[in-house]
């Protein structure tokens, strides 16, 4: 049996923005990614817009998307570094093999 996603996702996501595995080391070990995040803001939207939530659900689900959201704001993040310091890597590749950099 599975357990309930968007606790796990609470459970998750720390203050920092990281995001490890979503059960821990159980056999249903989940970890969180950019698209699985994604695909629950996506269902926190469609339940939000349902009008079906009530005031206590549409805070909880307010506090996880805005949690979701800061996860998937520092893995773009993350990537967009990594893709700079890849630039920088073959930039000073082409320059210590002595031919031109491309633009």
């Amino acid at each position: 049996m599975t357990p309930d996603l968007p606790a796990a996702i609470d459970a998750a996501v720390d203050p920092s923005g990281t995001a490890p595995s979503l059960f821990g080391s159980s056999m249903t070990e989940i970890t969180l990614t950019y698209e699985t995040a994604c695909a629950r803001i996506e269902e926190i939207i469609r339940r939000l817009d349902s009008g079906e939530a009530g005031l206590r659900e549409m805070l909880e689900l307010c506090q996880e998307g805005r949690r979701l959201v800061e996860f998937c704001a520092a893995e773009l993040e993350a990537v967009g570094r990594g893709l700079e310091e890849l630039k920088l890597d073959e930039l000073v590749a082409r320059l210590e093999g002595g031919r031109p950099a491309a633009a």
